[in-house]
């Protein structure tokens, strides 16, 4: 992704041993305007904690070495930290066993990239470690304070524009789909799709009239956000 990295975004560690997961939900968060570091096992844990200083811990069960309870362990004695354990094991005890010993939440695998990035939202704006301004180029949205402007100019976005426009803001550079969408903005997924095209509709017009088009259209895949042509490129090959 272009563009500096905001000094405030929220820090998360992703201790996984397979690569291609860990890598994924690191690019994945990095995306979304994270700060994200990943790690095979625990071998390195109390350093990285202490040099990296995680705002969040992903955490798998399933490690060689000391497994994701030990490190839970680890994690809360040591640091204030957020915990998101994920397992492939769908067990209730084993679910019960990471509440009670300090986690915040849990995922399931397998899981949807968009599902464990929104668990761990959920959980940084819980401990209050999520900026309430995110910052895209000359876009800047507070949900918070219900407010986003464009170039300074504050735009008049309705409630649901405004969570649209955060969602889109929060994956930018990435196509997202309308299904997406439906499940991330308006908590569902099945719903009529003319929905996420009628929003996004009237939000590109009042986008548009504070500077050029930065929601464009991959026929058949979904939307993505730019903030301009060089930067944020989607690698499905966005059209606007």
């Amino acid at each position: 992704m272009g563009g500096q990295t905001d000094p405030n975004a929220p820090r998360v560690l992703v201790v996984e041993d397979e690569a291609t997961v860990r890598e994924s939900i690191v690019r994945a968060l990095n995306r979304s305007g994270h700060v994200a570091r990943g790690l095979p096992d625990g071998g390195s844990l109390e350093e990285t904690l202490e040099g990296f200083r995680p705002d969040l811990v992903i955490l798998d069960v399933m490690l060689p070495g000391r497994d994701g309870f030990d490190l839970l362990t680890v994690v809360r004695d040591r640091t204030d930290a957020g915990i998101v354990m994920v397992t492939a094991r769908d067990a209730l005890d084993d679910r019960l066993r990471g509440l009670d010993t300090g986690a915040d939440d849990y995922v399931v695998k397998p899981f949807l990239l968009e599902e464990l990035a929104s668990r761990v939202r959920a959980v940084l704006r819980r401990r209050g470690r999520t900026p309430t301004a995110l910052v895209v180029g000359d876009l800047v949205i507070d949900e918070e304070a219900g407010v986003a402007t464009r170039a300074g100019t504050p735009l008049k976005l309705t409630a649901t524009e405004l969570r649209l426009l955060r969602y889109l803001a929060e994956q930018r550079g990435r196509t997202v789909s309308k299904n997406q969408i439906l499940t991330q903005v308006w908590g569902y997924d099945a719903y009529d799709p003319n929905l996420v095209e009628v929003h996004l509709s009237a939000l590109r017009r009042k986008l548009e009239a504070h500077g050029p088009r930065i929601v464009h259209t991959s026929r058949g895949l979904g939307y993505t956000l730019r903030a301009t042509e060089a930067t944020d490129v989607d690698p499905a090959g966005a059209t606007s």
